[in-house]
């Protein structure tokens, strides 16, 4: 295999080529939505050009090329998660927060009743917490919070105490925030112990490392494909088949039934009865292109990358900006990804945002749909920065360059 090498990867990207303010872009808002491979691009251009049919209905070539294309990308992101049956666990949906809503109001509503525990961490994203909320206003569950301690990880103190109960255990493999990647294993093995299920929200972390479902011996997991080197609108839930198979429809119509009579319906079996109407095609075509790509650079070689470009900008932000550049996470590096959230002495993250945009610097400044993880550290917002597997040390130096004349700028 050849070795992971990111200035060939920057190659096939095809938005790296571009230039803005006379500046070529320096993406670092990966967290947000990675970039595209054109390889990825193709796949999904290729079914328009030669196979654009819907899917699971004709039986002439071009449709069941289409269906081809659909269930193969189905396959493979089942076998890129570690799925043991990867026709049967991969439900797709329109991007990750569908997804936290089929489980919940799926799920959810056929296996909790009022006074039944929840629990998820103050570090979710918004589409880890709004549909629970939701579920708890309509039947009554209970919402219960693991804390994040002051050097940014998780507080296990009450974590035996907060499972007490608790029908699920529903956590982020890797903070959008502060780049904290959970200990998984740990969690799972003492939240089964109490009889609670774990669903893992690995949408930051899927792209960033290994991921094996049966090595974290989850039951459920969620991710979104713009943020694998993939297209936007589509997203994955992978669960168990016994528990997809216990879990009613959540969306109703077409391509969802085994019958439907004047008297009512009968919903398909499988993963299909969660799929109502025209899925995804072009999408997952090119999710399953994105899927293999990343596999062919190899995970463990990403992950091993990106660790050694946040090491690095830890202690060059450290070293050039004497604590006037804070950042909202761990600086020890271990156990977390390439996401570093900062917090510049007197300029707003969107202030710091527009100016790095000058030099061609692509973050995202704002509460990156986590506040109440922003409103335990006293955060309005922040200017996050977030590797790829095509970035390059040189990104951070451009980087750097730029928020020096922001705080001159400002300051």
């Amino acid at each position: 295999m050849t070795p992971f090498d990111p200035v060939q990867v920057r190659s096939e990207i095809p938005l790296l080529a571009r230039t803005v303010h006379d500046r070529p872009v320096i993406y670092l808002d990966s967290a947000a939505t990675s970039l595209t491979p054109q390889r990825v691009i193709t796949a999904m251009s290729t079914y328009y050009q030669r196979s654009h049919a819907n899917v699971h209905r004709a039986v002439y070539v071009t449709a069941e090329e289409a269906t081809a294309l659909y269930e193969g990308g189905r396959r493979d992101v089942g076998l890129f998660l570690g799925s043991t049956h990867p026709d049967e666990e991969i439900v797709f949906t329109k991007n990750a927060t569908e997804a936290f809503n089929l489980f919940a109001k799926s799920w959810g509503r056929a296996n909790l009743e009022r006074g039944d525990v929840v629990v998820l961490s103050q570090m979710e994203h918004h589409a880890n917490i709004v549909p629970w909320f939701q579920l708890r206003d309509e039947i009554g569950i209970e919402i219960k919070f693991l804390e994040v301690t002051d050097d940014f990880r998780l507080d296990l103190s009450r974590f035996d105490e907060l499972l007490e109960g608790a029908k699920l255990l529903s956590i982020t493999g890797m903070s959008n925030v502060l780049g904290t990647i959970n200990p998984l294993r740990e969690l799972t093995q003492r939240a089964h112990a109490f009889g609670a299920l774990v669903l893992v929200d690995a949408s930051q972390s899927a792209a960033h490392g290994p991921t094996d479902v049966v090595d974290f011996d989850v039951d459920a997991l969620i991710c979104t494909g713009h943020k694998m080197l993939g297209p936007t609108g589509i997203g994955v839930l992978w669960a168990r088949r016994e528990i997809l198979a216990a879990m009613p429809p959540f969306l109703g119509g077409g391509g969802m039934i085994a019958d439907v009579s004047v008297d009512g319906f009968t919903p398909a079996s499988g993963v299909t009865k969660f799929e109502a109407g025209t899925p995804p095609i072009a999408e997952a075509a090119g999710l399953g292109e994105a899927v293999r790509y990343l596999r062919e650079l190899g995970m463990e070689a990403i992950a091993t990358y990106e660790k050694g470009l946040t090491d690095d900008a830890i202690a060059r932000l450290a070293h050039e900006f004497s604590g006037r550049v804070r950042i909202i996470g761990p600086t020890d590096g271990v156990a977390r990804g390439g996401v570093l959230s900062l917090d510049v002495e007197g300029v707003h993250p969107h202030d710091v945002a527009q100016v790095l945009d000058q030099f061609g610097v692509c973050i995202r400044p704002g509460h990156h749909c986590a506040k109440p993880l922003m409103k335990r550290f006293s955060l309005a917002a922040t200017a996050r920065v977030s590797f790829g597997p095509y970035s390059l040390q040189s990104d951070t130096n451009i980087l750097i360059e730029s928020l020096h004349h922001a705080l001159e700028l400002f300051g």
